[in-house]
């Protein structure tokens, strides 16, 4: 860090750009992004919430139980499936409960693995780029970031079967 800062510095001294007030203006802009994002972000959370704590999730999960056991997928990453394009850290935190009760080298613990390093957080994501963007259409971006994701999971399942079953 202290080599970055020495070399922002000389790269301000040399073009001769005042870097104190492009660190306050920068600054302003930050909190301007942070403001303008803040209630997608506290909707998005409350969504999740309601989602988690009402009992869809699991309703969720019974109903695309017999679809996921097809693919490859255990009962237990199946929640993961439903909570990732809604939420990274839930979905971390999911996934610890997967590993602390399966184990690493599990299946479970493998599709689970693969899953969170090949899919995306897809609505906190389109919330956070496109409320700072102000792009209030989304048009066609939440359907195919959701079809990517369904095909990590379906690829999850079906390559940790294939190669490590």
């Amino acid at each position: 860090m202290p080599v970055l800062v020495a070399l922002i510095v000389t790269a301000g001294i040399v073009t001769r750009i005042n870097i104190f007030d492009a660190f306050i203006e920068g600054a302003k802009e930050g909190v301007h992004t942070v403001a303008s994002i803040l209630p997608t972000l506290c909707a998005l959370f409350f969504l999740i919430g309601l989602f988690t704590s009402s009992g869809a999730s699991d309703v969720f999960s019974f109903a695309l139980s017999p679809f996921a056991n097809a693919i490859g997928v255990p009962d237990a990453a199946i929640p993961l499936m439903i909570l990732r394009p809604l939420s990274g850290s839930g979905a971390m935190a999911f996934f610890k409960t997967i590993i602390e009760s399966f184990g690493v080298d599990s299946f479970a613990g493998r599709v689970s693995a693969v899953m969170l390093g090949s899919s995306e957080t897809t609505m906190y994501t389109v919330s956070v780029y496109y409320g700072a963007a102000g792009v209030k259409k989304t048009r066609h971006t939440i359907p195919c970031a959701l079809i990517g994701d369904i095909t990590a999971f379906i690829a999850a399942g079906v390559l940790v079967r294939l190669f490590f079953k």
